[in-house]
């Protein structure tokens, strides 16, 4: 193969580095969390102004894993009849419109809706995402990966972190409000794609192999296919018929499905009640706020490191034995020595999600073509966010039953699936190499 032939085509059919696609990829992964994170401190205030109750806040740490889950099942359907970049912008107008309509809501009914427009929004862009990557970027997956997750985490920490000053400043309509400008910047870029034509309806485009531990942060060998896999050349924007990817005939599919779901419990157990868990151990609501940022911002660190570990590995098994510990000590810490080293605690529950970007970078890396790629990530994303949405309700019933100690007992249990499921996860093998 001429190196010229080797150089991966854009979706537009110029050679050039797709920067646009670049900068659309950053702007989606930035909106696809701020609806969760901006919400949770300030829980305690909305509660107070529109009578939320115990029921309606628990109800509002399900939606984002319901919604998550349930646009990862659709949202592969819709995609074969519209196309990843129309889809996209649909997607940010749709988290654009429900936060601005829960900045409006007076009671708690116009505050779900909005949940419910915004979540839908943010759980397509969740599927997206990873064949946008595989389309656009299909020789720099690792590279590529690493700004999208790291754009994912800030998006995590930064909403969190400032939903207090800018509630007492400017009240908390504002605070949860104002992320909406953010999504609708995010659509601009992939209207421009649409215009030039990028957009091709059923998400059937085949980028080529990717090699299971062969995508390093810069680039992936032509070269390096598994053993007993043909090479193939990798060409973005072409028109063939959509093939049917069903991950769950695979136990590559079906091991990642459970990984990803065991993983999003217990961050989104975190997410919804750890500033709770902060001032129950003596915190200030300011600290518990300061947490969720805390433990959010730690993924920025795996998000660097996690998608090139397991593009220059083969087997990246060692992240989710090293998050798991990392799990555990903070549960110890939290139990038996609260106050000996709050932050301690905290920071080490904060490397407990490095699982995360690992889930998402597999999803590149144990498949071949844009259209497995897509339909791993929906069925993932799909199956994983149904178990994860037990996980806030689940722990805020431990919680305000047997206390800290019960929740902490059943997240266990969900860490020793997650070792297990990862272990077939995190295995060398293609999707489309072990369907049955």
């Amino acid at each position: 193969m001429s190196r010229r032939s080797s150089r991966a085509v854009s979706p537009s059919g110029t050679l050039a580095f797709p920067v646009v696609a670049l900068l659309g990829v950053v702007l989606v992964s930035l909106n696809l969390r701020t609806a969760v994170t901006s919400l949770s401190p300030l829980l305690g205030v909305i509660d107070a102004e529109i009578g939320l109750g115990a029921g309606g806040m628990g109800l509002l740490g399900m939606v984002p894993t319901a919604m998550f889950a349930l646009w990862g099942v659709l949202t592969p359907v819709v995609l074969r009849r519209t196309g990843l970049e129309v889809l996209t912008v649909l997607a940010m107008t749709a988290a654009a419109a429900g936060q601005i309509l829960r900045a409006f809501a007076h009671d708690p009914w116009v505050m779900g809706a909005g949940s419910l427009v915004a979540l839908a929004g943010m759980g397509i862009g969740n599927v997206v995402a990873p064949p946008l990557v595989k389309k656009y970027f299909p020789r720099h997956v690792a590279a590529v990966s690493m700004a999208y997750i790291t754009g994912l985490q800030l998006g995590t920490v930064v909403p969190a972190l400032v939903a207090v000053p800018v509630d007492e400043v400017a009240g908390w309509r504002v605070s949860i409000g104002w992320w909406a400008v953010l999504a609708i910047v995010a659509a601009v870029p992939w209207v421009i794609e649409i215009l030039r034509g990028g957009s091709d309806p059923g998400g059937s485009t085949t980028a080529g192999s990717t090699s299971a531990g062969s995508t390093s942060a810069g680039s992936t060998s032509a070269g390096s296919a598994p053993a007993g896999s043909s090479r193939a050349t990798t060409v973005v924007g072409g028109s063939g018929p959509a093939h049917r990817v069903r991950p769950w005939r695979s136990p590559v599919g079906v091991a990642l499905a459970l990984f990803f779901g065991t993983n999003s419990l217990c961050t989104y157990a975190f997410f919804t009640w750890l500033p709770a868990v902060a001032e129950s151990i003596g915190m200030t609501r300011a600290e518990g706020g300061l947490a969720l940022a805390v433990y959010s911002a730690i993924g920025l660190i795996a998000a660097l490191v996690v998608p090139w570990a397991a593009g220059r590995f083969e087997d990246p098994y060692p992240v989710v034995v090293v998050s798991v510990v990392c799990y555990l000590a903070g549960f110890a810490g939290l139990l038996w020595a609260p106050g000996a080293a709050p932050w301690l605690w905290i920071c080490l529950l904060g490397v407990g999600p490095s699982t995360f970007p690992l889930c998402l970078t597999l999803i590149n890396l144990r498949t071949r073509t844009q259209a497995g790629s897509a339909a791993l990530s929906g069925f993932s994303q799909g199956v994983g966010y149904t178990a994860a949405s037990l996980g806030p309700v689940v722990f805020g019933l431990l919680l305000s039953g047997p206390g800290l100690g019960g929740g902490l007992a059943f997240l266990t249990v969900v860490l020793a699936v997650m070792c297990v499921v990862g272990r077939i996860a995190c295995r060398p093998r293609m999707l489309e190499d072990t369907l049955r």
